[in-house]
């Protein structure tokens, strides 16, 4: 049996969990989600957990089981606590500020790049070389930081450009070998 797929998903206080057929439905502090479940996987309310059910052995079934539990737990843990990806700008000019909800990103174009926060998206500017994507939808906060990064994907050479925070860019040497330790 699937080791994710097997688990429980308790229901936190304050997180209310609407089922309709194989329509989902969270809400909780942060919001509300929705989302339909696969046709094949059943989803079982009991005292206070929800657990997922397959109908086989199969492979598909097995894959659709985690699939659907870890799906139904994000929505869970986005209702209650949300999600948060972080960026860092590197280079020289390149920051970010807010102008009103509006991210306004200096990018080393010739004009500056404006992104609107879709519904249930916040911004907020750390510094202005250091901003965060919130909200309860961990799917959406991803998505929306990957659009962000992709304005200015980090470049090998010097390093320039919107990265995660926490990842690694491979630098490369470039044609006189200064950064590699070439000789």
């Amino acid at each position: 049996m699937s080791r994710i797929g097997r688990l429980p998903i308790p229901i936190p206080d304050g997180v209310e969990v609407t089922l309709d057929g194989q329509h989902l439905s969270v809400t909780g502090p942060l919001g509300t989600l929705e989302r339909d479940v696969h046709p094949e996987m059943a989803v079982v309310r009991e005292d206070g957990l929800l657990r997922i059910v397959r109908p086989s052995d199969e492979p598909r079934h097995r894959a659709l089981h985690g699939l659907t539990r870890s799906l139904v737990a994000n929505m869970v843990t986005g209702v209650t606590a949300g999600f948060t990806k972080v960026l860092e700008i590197s280079g020289v000019g390149y920051r970010a500020q807010l102008q009103g909800e509006t991210l306004v990103l200096a990018l080393g174009f010739s004009h500056p790049v404006e992104i609107p926060p879709p519904e249930g998206i916040r911004f907020s500017i750390e510094t202005p070389t250091r901003l965060s994507v919130s909200g309860a939808d961990r799917e959406l906060v991803g998505q929306v930081a990957a659009a962000i990064r992709a304005k200015r994907k980090p470049e090998p050479y010097k390093g320039k450009g919107i990265r995660y925070a926490g990842e690694q860019i491979r630098r490369k040497a470039g044609k006189t070998g200064k950064v590699g330790g070439a000789a």
